[in-house]
């Protein structure tokens, strides 16, 4: 008696979705388009260009995790937050196959960027805007696509993830000032101490506002990461050019550690030393 015959594999897709057509694969990996005939540029673009895939998914993640914490619904939120820590993880690995390149490599192809550069990533400014950090002269440079600088100006001009943190703070019955409730959105955010206090009262009684003393820590988490990230990328960078300007016409590794110095949720550190 013979047993249950093996699943065959399916290898007929002349009318059928194959895997590489779910996925795009033909326009995905025909997009690396080396200007040079140089070995080591393929790696500097794949570097690049996975990385704009990773920041595609983060904003998603980011944007639909800032909808929910407006809507009072946390535990959605939570995960997505999470989520884009695995990102920034991800990210954070992807260095250490960029620092493979030599500066004598770089150096070889490095002309045929012309004047562009990672500092014109829109969608870095976008994960950005999304976090906090807002400056709209940081949309300058994508002024000659009215798509790509409208859809900055659009994320500028909305509640951050931390504004709407705040703002479900305050909707918990905690002290936040009127002036950290409703702004100006395009503006920077400027720490207070009545914020300060209020996280630290959410802090000194976690059992009684779990979600919330979730959702600061789950910020925290997100800020460690994205922190981490960008210490990577001025050590990489330095390791590979030194002291040059960017392509760009940044001062290079004197900008990246100028950026460093930005706090997202600055609260959200202080009150560690007074618990």
């Amino acid at each position: 008696m013979s047993g249950p015959e093996e699943p065959r594999e399916h290898t007929d897709f002349r009318s059928e979705m194959s895997y590489g057509d779910y996925l795009g694969l033909d326009t995905l990996l025909g997009a690396q388009q080396p200007r040079t005939a140089n070995h080591n540029e393929l790696l500097f673009i794949v570097q690049h260009q996975t990385t704009e895939l990773w920041l595609k998914l983060a904003i998603h993640e980011l944007t639909a995790a800032r909808g929910r914490i407006a809507a009072d619904d946390l535990g959605p939120a939570f995960k997505m937050l999470a989520r884009v820590k695995q990102v920034m993880g991800q990210l954070i690995q992807a260095w250490d196959v960029l620092s493979t390149l030599t500066p004598s490599e770089y150096s070889d192809f490095r002309g045929a960027l012309g004047r562009s550069s990672g500092f014109q990533s829109y969608q870095y400014r976008a994960v950005e805007f999304l976090l906090g950090n807002k400056d709209a002269s940081r949309i300058e440079p994508h002024r000659h696509r009215t798509d790509l600088s409208a859809a900055l100006e659009q994320v500028l001009r909305e509640p951050s993830l931390y504004d709407e943190a705040l703002r479900a703070l305050g909707r918990a019955g905690f002290s936040v000032p009127p002036d950290r409730l409703e702004r100006d959105w395009t503006q920077p955010y400027e720490a207070s101490d009545s914020v300060r206090a209020a996280w630290l009262a959410v802090y000194r009684d976690p059992e009684a506002h779990w979600q919330l003393y979730e959702l600061a820590e789950k910020l925290v988490d997100l800020e460690d990461a994205f922190r981490q990230w960008r210490f990577r990328h001025v050590t990489t960078v330095e390791r590979v050019i030194g002291a040059k300007s960017g392509t760009g016409g940044t001062a290079g590794v004197r900008y990246l550690r100028r950026v460093l110095e930005v706090r997202l949720f600055p609260e959200l550190w202080d009150l560690r030393t007074e618990l």
